[in-house]
């Protein structure tokens, strides 16, 4: 049979296994309910392509906006060029395409209009959000603002 003290040691290991779960539940239910702004951001590397490269003095430095994905972590530091229109969403067809199960197949639409660049929601199940603001028609998004869809947010650069 089996001694005393092999079951002792086989109730404290499945405590100890039980305390374990119910920790990574409650951290992982934390993390999802803290608000956006507060997770911790990890610094971005420059991309190779652009760590090596120097500006030329005689040529004006001309920078095109783009859109940085800050959340989710995994895709954190990808960047989304941006030419004169793009829509985002799930589907293939769409400019900026992501993976996010909470993003309608096309959500939104950024443009360029009379010199400042817009962001506008296209019947979106989940709505979109400029800087924690629901975007109900075409808004102005400039550089520093943060644009979320779905579980993505995006910062325009």
């Amino acid at each position: 049979m089996v001694s005393d003290q092999l079951l002792f040691v086989l109730k404290i290991a499945l405590l100890v296994l039980l305390y374990l779960f119910f920790f990574r539940v409650v951290r992982a239910v934390w993390a999802e309910l803290r608000p956006a702004g507060h997770r911790a951001q990890p610094a971005a590397p420059l991309p190779a392509h652009l760590a090596s490269r120097r500006p030329r003095r005689d040529q004006p430095k001309v920078v095109k906006p783009q859109l940085v994905v800050l959340e989710p972590v995994e895709l954190f530091g990808s960047v989304f060029q941006l030419e004169t229109e793009a829509s985002i969403g799930r589907a293939a067809g769409c400019q900026i395409t992501l993976d996010d199960t909470y993003a309608s197949q096309i959500h939104a639409r950024l443009f360029a209009r009379d010199s400042t660049w817009q962001v506008e929601d296209l019947g979106s199940t989940n709505g979109t959000w400029l800087n924690r603001q629901k975007v109900s028609g075409p808004m102005v998004i400039s550089p520093g603002d943060r644009l979320q869809i779905g579980n993505t947010i995006l910062e325009m650069q």
